[in-house]
C-alpha cells in the first residue's frame, strides 16, 4: 500500500461504530490497532485514519458533537449515483441531496455530481465524481 502525502487522522467517539459506518460506504480496512482503538481505512484512493478519543490524545480543545466544525472532506467516488443509492438504502441521513453543481476552476467551469452526509461523529463528507 502506498501512503498519500496528506492523510487526515480523525478523533472519533466510538471506533467500532465509526468503522462500521465507513465500511457500509465501501471503505476498506487497511490495518488496525485494536488495543489503541485505531483503524486506517481507504476508499478509491482516499485514505483516513480514525482513533477513538482518549485522555492522552493529540486533541487541543474540548471535543463534542459535531466534530469537525468548519471542515468538509471532499471524497472522489467512481460512481457517485450508486453510492448515493447505498446511502439511501442504508437510511443514512443525507445532509445535502444528490445534485449537479458548477464550479469556476482555472478560468473554466467544472460540473460535479455530489452529495453530503455526516458520519456518526459529525464530520461532513462530500462525495463527488
Amino acid at each position: 500500500m502506498e501512503f498519500k502525502e496528506l492523510i487526515p487522522e480523525l478523533s472519533v467517539f466510538d471506533i467500532r461504530q465509526t468503522q462500521d459506518f465507513y465500511e457500509t460506504l465501501g471503505f476498506k480496512v487497511e490495518y488496525e490497532r485494536k488495543a489503541d482503538k485505531f483503524v486506517f481505512m481507504s476508499f478509491q484512493g482516499s485514505q483516513f485514519m480514525f482513533e477513538q478519543i482518549h485522555d492522552d490524545g493529540w486533541n487541543i480543545g474540548e471535543l463534542e458533537y459535531p466534530l469537525g466544525r468548519g471542515i468538509n472532506f471532499s471524497i472522489a467516488a467512481d460512481n457517485v449515483e450508486e453510492l448515493y443509492q447505498t446511502v439511501k438504502n442504508e437510511q443514512i441521513e443525507i445532509y445535502r441531496e444528490l445534485t449537479r453543481t458548477s464550479y469556476q476552476v482555472q478560468g473554466g467551469v467544472e460540473e460535479q455530481i455530489e452529495f453530503l452526509i455526516q458520519d456518526p461523529n459529525g464530520y461532513l463528507l462530500r462525495f463527488t465524481n
